[in-house]
């Protein structure tokens, strides 16, 4: 039977999703209107299970409760790419560029970049972790900076185009480019919960888990190799989001108190749809602001983040 958190999560983010979709409808063009907000809605949708399940499932692997995927210098890298781009295209080269290219280009360095960072934790023993969180840490720096070099060579214009993709967009997403990231995360959701099992054994460590059988370097490889595709595809359709991930994965901890990934995954990815969806409606609905979401998330994120590290609840 299926558990009664679960089931009121979902009644919630049904409800979260109409009034998204009908509040304020009026007497227009509705097919428009409507059409429209579905693309919308979808997209805070996709979002919302990619970094709820990455985060979910990066925690499992690292055995740590304050590491999310997306603050181990991916933000940086993905604002590399874009002031690259900028930097050797133009403004108007930049704008021009085909989104679907784009976006399975994008998508691509990111995935090989995550499997290369994220390869340091497939050694022994728990200095993988911290010379994982060392790299990101290097990494994100060099980025950054690197960003920072190209930034102040390029003229006015083109830094206003950088700076407008430099934070998560909620709301501008192309048709194709949404149905594309929505079909790989459907893959990827489909082998992760058939993985579920796997996940409940990783998480009871290291030791314990080749105790009973399982191939946890073969199992955590897998597991990685998930987590970057989602990040990659999230990262890509949007723009970087840090601290989301952390801020949905405490809260179904305390919503669930369990261990079991088959409670934990959907309770994550629907806390994470509700937050996005109502957090939306609030800013763009009720308020008419149009891009304060991502600003919000990053800083009630970034606070949580702050609070965690201060109580030493890593694990």
């Amino acid at each position: 039977m299926p558990d009664k958190r679960l089931i009121a999560l979902a009644v919630a983010l049904a409800a979260a999703s109409a009034f998204f979709m009908f509040y304020g409808l009026g007497s227009g063009n509705r097919g428009f209107i409507l059409g429209l907000r579905s693309s919308r809605l979808a997209t805070l949708l996709v979002v919302a299970v990619a970094i709820a399940l990455a985060t979910m499932m990066f925690q499992t692997v690292s055995a740590n409760r304050i590491l999310t995927p997306s603050i181990m210098g991916f933000d940086a890298l993905y604002l590399l790419m874009q002031t690259a781009l900028v930097f050797f295209l133009g403004p108007v080269g930049f704008v021009a560029l085909g989104t679907e290219a784009k976006f399975l280009t994008e998508t691509a360095i990111m995935i090989v970049a995550a499997l290369a960072l994220f390869g340091t934790l497939l050694g022994r023993g728990r200095i993988d972790i911290h010379r994982m969180i060392l790299a990101g840490v290097i990494f994100g720096v060099l980025f950054r900076s690197l960003s920072v070099f190209l930034q102040r060579l390029i003229d006015p214009n083109a830094f206003a185009v950088v700076q407008g993709a430099s934070f998560a967009r909620f709301s501008a997403v192309n048709g194709p480019l949404l149905w594309l990231a929505a079909a790989v995360l459907g893959l990827a959701a489909l082998v992760i919960w058939r993985m579920v099992p796997v996940l409940d054994v990783l998480a009871l460590g290291r030791a314990t888990a080749i105790n009973l059988g399982l191939r946890q370097r073969l199992a955590s490889l897998g597991v990685l190799t998930l987590i970057a595709v989602l990040v990659a595809v999230s990262t890509a359709l949007v723009g970087p989001v840090a601290f989301f991930g952390l801020l949905v994965s405490a809260l179904a901890h305390a919503l669930m108190k369990t261990h079991r990934h088959a409670l934990l995954l959907p309770a994550a990815a629907m806390i994470a749809g509700l937050v996005l969806v109502l957090g939306q409606t609030l800013f763009e609905r009720l308020l008419n602001l149009q891009s304060t979401l991502s600003v919000i998330v990053e800083f009630v994120g970034g606070l949580f983040f702050i609070w965690l590290l201060l109580k030493g609840r890593v694990r």
